[in-house]
């Protein structure tokens, strides 16, 4: 097993680079997109990569949107909130396909515990692969 050991990877194209097995087949990509955001109070990004804005839509919904655009919608979307006392058990969502676009989406925080309806949470973090 070889180490590779450098500070940059760079792809030669102009997509971000892959990971490919031997043979050559894909096998992997990096995050194209992610975010750490404060849903409570003062909505704000604590950090990013790849999205340019946050708009607070009411309770626990918000609209992110991307810095670069995605080539379809048809990326995944991973995510998770929390940060009040105790931990709480979240489920975020979007609520309809047209919800997703290349440029960003719109979605829902729920808390799973209590009533299960939509909730603002202090931390709320998004992870984003596909194609852009």
């Amino acid at each position: 097993m070889s180490t590779l050991s450098v500070a940059t990877i760079q792809n030669t194209g102009s997509g971000a680079p892959v990971f490919k097995e031997s043979g050559g087949t894909e096998i992997g990509q990096i995050v194209k997109a992610w975010i750490n955001f404060q849903g409570t109070g003062t909505v704000a990004i604590r950090d990013s990569f790849n999205f340019s804005s946050l708009t607070d839509n009411g309770t626990g919904e918000y609209t992110v949107a991307f810095s670069n655009a995605f080539s379809n919608n048809d990326f995944c979307a991973v995510a998770d909130a929390g940060g009040s006392s105790g931990i709480p058990s979240t489920k975020i969502v979007v609520t309809d396909d047209a919800d997703f676009s290349t440029t960003g989406f719109r979605m829902q925080v729920l808390n799973t515990t209590g009533n299960g309806g939509v909730a603002d949470f202090n931390v709320n973090c998004i992870m984003v692969l596909g194609d852009n």
